[in-house]
């Protein structure tokens, strides 16, 4: 008795989604993908929750071509957890056009989000010229003081309301990856907390060692600007993003995982982070069941196809597939192809690692 009144809400939900279909009209509302999302399987570890994220979004209230809540439409469709509205400050040719301040795009992205459970980070994108370049500031509460002249300012504003900071795009637009001393002045006095090394369709192999020597957090982003399917096509195909290990699923727990430095960043079937993180999933990525002394059955439950080397052979592992293999010995060294831990440099694992 106490499923029958469930049961008729769900009839009730299910009857706004009624198709109607008659002689005057005929609804074929199974055309509509607008509730259907896409889950991207990329499981938890260590405690922790894998939350994938794109923290450099724009909209046309700089120089992207989307509304703001269709951003969130987009990343909702497509399995992300949390994106940040981080529209350009200073350059904003559409604002002789679009009535609104600087916060605008994340309001409207927000009651987007929240109307839908999906999280919005309030960010801004601090554009200046090289040496400094760009610069992402994430978790901020007002983007208008930070329309300053002097960038290293608008940094301090970003830095007093608790942002974190992301040095974006560091190859761009010279195709030069270099860190100038502002950017050494700036790591040293902990106003910036991690680098973009993937940007839309790029990445930076020197920033790797940047991330790594400096304890700064490993970024991948689209920095998208047009529709996310006119840039990186089917729908079943992983955008780049940022993988964070929260310790919830919440803005607060995402903030406090990248100043802890707990990210991963993904683009296009590689990850780079570090050597802790990149083992923790890869182990909770692959199952084991051995069938006897010579065979096992590997299991591989993430949607990461892996890829590894072992004396002179090749390994893959593809995602969500399972593999017979002829087992190699315990302390056989594996380099996974597609986890970098620096710039050339790949994680390292043995079998005798996944053995409990």
């Amino acid at each position: 008795m106490k499923k029958f009144p469930v049961f008729l809400m769900l009839c009730s939900v299910l009857s706004l989604q009624a198709q109607l279909r008659n002689d005057d009209v005929y609804k074929m509302t199974e055309m509509n993908n607008s509730r259907m999302r896409s889950e991207i399987h990329i499981p938890d570890f260590n405690g922790y929750q894998t939350l994938k994220c794109d923290f450099h979004i724009h909209t046309v209230f700089s120089d992207g071509k989307v509304w703001p809540d269709i951003r969130v439409a987009e990343a909702w469709q497509e399995g992300l957890d949390a994106i940040a509205i981080t529209d350009h400050i200073e350059y904003r040719p559409n604002r002789e056009i679009l009535k609104g301040d600087l916060n605008e795009s994340y309001k409207i992205a927000k009651r987007a989000g929240d109307a839908i459970g999906f999280m919005v980070i309030h960010g801004a994108e601090i554009t200046r010229s090289k040496p400094l370049g760009h610069l992402n500031a994430l978790f901020i509460s007002d983007a208008i003081p930070m329309d300053v002249k002097e960038p290293l300012e608008a940094i301090d504003e970003a830095i007093r309301q608790g942002a974190f900071i992301m040095w974006n795009h560091p190859g761009w637009p010279d195709d030069k990856s270099t860190m100038y001393p502002v950017h050494e002045e700036l790591i040293k006095a902990g106003k910036i907390h991690g680098v973009e090394v993937f940007n839309h369709m790029e990445y930076y192999p020197v920033s790797f060692d940047w991330c790594r020597d400096k304890n700064l957090a490993f970024m991948s982003n689209t920095d998208i600007h047009d529709l996310i399917t006119t840039t990186y096509g089917a729908k079943n195909k992983i955008r780049p993003m940022t993988l964070v290990l929260a310790k919830e699923r919440s803005i607060e727990s995402i903030k406090e995982a990248l100043f802890a430095k707990r990210s991963i960043a993904y683009f296009d079937g590689e990850l780079v982070g570090k050597p802790e993180h990149l083992k923790g999933l890869l182990k909770a990525s692959v199952k084991i069941r051995v069938i006897n002394e010579k065979q096992a059955e590997v299991t591989n439950v993430s949607d990461i196809t892996y890829r590894a080397t072992a004396g002179g052979n090749l390994y893959v592992l593809p995602a969500q597939k399972t593999i017979l293999l002829t087992i190699p010995g315990p302390e056989t060294v594996f380099i996974v192809e597609n986890c970098y831990t620096g710039n050339g440099e790949k994680l390292t694992v043995t079998v005798s690692d996944f053995q409990h």
